[in-house]
């Protein structure tokens, strides 16, 4: 009798880099002190329920972009992250991905 090993790689945990990335930030953070994970878990739900009234989440990236959104909430309120200094490089990066050809990597020039 043969025995049948399976020797597929294990699916990602997460489906994109930044999913990863923003989810240890936050993990970070918390360990940090700068929020109670009760508190994040509160702010979290209540953005995935403000989310989840206008369509169901799958997990994936509409689950993470709720929370990126309620990060980039929390830390604006404490003023890390304004909102404008937060708007401010998300645009100065989609500009400088547009601009920049395939393959290359994307800089951002200092303000």
């Amino acid at each position: 009798m043969t025995e049948c090993l399976d020797h597929s790689a294990p699916e990602p945990v997460f489906a994109e880099p930044w999913h990863a990335q923003i989810f240890a930030l936050t993990v970070h953070l918390n360990e940090a002190g700068r929020f109670s994970w009760a508190e994040w878990v509160g702010r979290f739900s209540a953005t995935l329920k403000h989310h989840g009234l206008a369509r169901d989440l799958d997990g994936g990236n509409d689950y993470f972009v709720a929370w990126l959104e309620t990060l980039e909430a929390i830390l604006a309120e404490e003023g890390t992250a304004p909102s404008k200094e937060v708007e401010r490089v998300r645009q100065s990066w989609e500009d400088a991905f547009l601009a920049t050809p395939h393959g290359q990597p994307v800089r951002i020039e200092a303000p």
